[in-house]
């Protein structure tokens, strides 16, 4: 393969991107880097995977894939695009909103960004689960 692959800047998890109307620069909301749940399978209601990609020639074809570390050759999201650079001095701007993504264990999950088939980057993402602590009961009195 001769295409010459972009090169990936960042690529962040977070919970919103904001982008300026006049400027056009973004804005990251809330980084996403650890889901508590207290059951699985855990839907979260939203998450955004924001990256920044230089150094692309033309049109490129991208997927964007949510995969559970622990079974690769499965994976939970998949989505196919392409960007266009005018210049490869460029920085493309790429932010997915995903809505109510669900995650069947406890466990490490990874974003994964292709450009050209071939895997840019990833970006991780760790899914605890949790206990919630006991609620007071009127009998209950904090101790000083």
């Amino acid at each position: 393969m001769n295409e010459i692959q972009p090169i990936l800047l960042s690529a962040i998890t977070c919970g919103r991107v904001l982008f300026d109307k006049v400027s056009g620069m973004p804005s990251i909301i809330d980084i996403v880097q650890t889901i508590n749940a207290q059951k699985y399978p855990a839907r979260h209601p939203q998450i955004v995977f924001f990256c920044e990609l230089t150094n692309g020639h033309g049109t490129t074809k991208i997927k964007i894939r949510l995969v559970d570390a622990q079974e690769e050759e499965k994976y939970i999201f998949e989505k196919e695009g392409a960007v266009q650079f005018k210049d490869v001095k460029q920085i493309v701007t790429l932010a997915m909103d995903l809505h109510g993504v669900v995650f069947p264990r406890p466990g490490e999950y990874r974003f994964q960004l292709f450009a050209g088939g071939n895997l840019l980057g990833e970006r991780r993402i760790l899914c605890r689960k949790i206990n919630l602590p006991p609620k007071k009961g009127p009998t209950d009195r904090e101790e000083n």
